[in-house]
């Protein structure tokens, strides 16, 4: 039986999960100290869905996939938890096992493509050394399969556009192009650090289909990282909610979005402006997320949570189940349930 996660507390082995987290922990050092960034995390991503890593700006979301892809040195370290993908944890992997994995079983899309992308070689060179280091061929070769990604991401007269370099292409297709090259060797898990934040709502839709498409011509377990409440109830299957740090919430958009069983949570459905009147004053969450020297020992969003006692002040909640594949990080979940 695997280790309980936040997001699926109880479940047997499953062999559609293609990737395990579980306790990562990620320690950050700053000219002020070292901090905890990220806490403990478990989840799981399965083969064939999206999953949804959701909270604020600073919440731990970009450090747990950095984390994830080993892009943490100098600034941070993995201090404690585990990484399996494939039967291999990534968190004591040796760096030539690492590399070996990157892009054949794990990739990332990142949400600046003009810096992911090198601005000095073409489109159709960089989109062909994937293919060229981890399958051996020949340049010829490996520029028609580079030609033949670009049609498939639905990049226009690719035979040509394969000698442009990345500023010659709109922000839509360099975003298009960096999940060609994530999507080169099949990898069983993509993870999409959001990848829609710089572009506008049509072309967001169009990126979106496109990773749904290839997620399900690859069954891959796609992990999306994002502040976007209205794309993971359109694009994820599962959620796994963050606050400084921790999970706090997880399991089924469904269930989460329509029965919160956390305070954070539901701050954040009730802070979408759903049917809001001209004039009408916007509900936010009160006060700021806390400072990650000086975290509190109790619960983590004790000082922003209308629900908080002497409790939350004292012990930090254990994660418990709140519904089937759906935990909660709360002592009052049942109140927040009901509120």
């Amino acid at each position: 039986m695997s280790a309980p996660t936040l997001d699926h507390p109880d479940a047997d082995t499953d062999d559609r999960v293609a990737l395990e987290v579980t306790g990562l922990t990620v320690d950050l050092r700053t000219p002020t100290g070292t901090v905890r960034a990220v806490d403990h995390v478990s989840f799981e991503a399965r083969r064939g869905e999206t999953l949804a890593l959701l909270g604020e700006s600073g919440c731990g979301k970009s450090m747990t996939a950095q984390s994830l892809v080993g892009l943490l040195a100098p600034i941070a370290s993995v201090t404690d938890g585990s990484v399996t993908l494939d039967g291999v944890d990534l968190v004591s992997a040796t760096d030539s096992t690492r590399r070996s994995m990157a892009g054949t079983e794990l990739s990332i899309v990142f949400q600046d493509a003009l810096t992911a992308l090198n601005p000095v070689y073409t489109v159709g060179t960089q989109l062909a050394e994937p293919f060229r280091i981890h399958h051996g061929m020949s340049r010829k070769k490996a520029r028609h399969e580079a030609i033949e990604l670009m049609r498939h991401v639905g990049i226009p007269e690719p035979e040509s556009r394969a000698d442009s370099y990345p500023h010659q292409f709109s922000g839509g297709m360099r975003q298009r192009l960096l999940i060609a090259m994530a999507v080169a060797l099949s990898p069983t898990v993509l993870l999409a650090d959001e990848p829609t934040t710089a572009l506008d709502v049509t072309v967001q839709a169009q990126i979106m289909a496109l990773l749904q498409r290839l997620r399900e011509e690859h069954d891959m377990a796609v992990v999306l990282i994002t502040h976007d409440l209205a794309l993971v109830s359109e694009q994820a299957d599962r959620v796994v909610i963050m606050y400084a740090g921790s999970v706090v919430e997880s399991g089924p958009v469904v269930d989460v979005f329509g029965a919160p069983t956390h305070p954070y949570t539901k701050g954040l459905l009730d802070s979408v402006p759903v049917g809001a009147e001209r004039g009408a004053d916007l509900r936010s969450i009160g006060g700021t997320p806390p400072d990650l020297h000086s975290i509190p020992s109790g619960c983590v969003y004790q000082a922003r949570c209308p629900l908080a006692r002497e409790r939350c002040v004292t012990e930090r909640p254990s994660p418990r189940r709140t519904g089937v594949g759906q935990a909660s990080a709360c002592h009052f979940w049942e109140e927040t349930r009901n509120a």
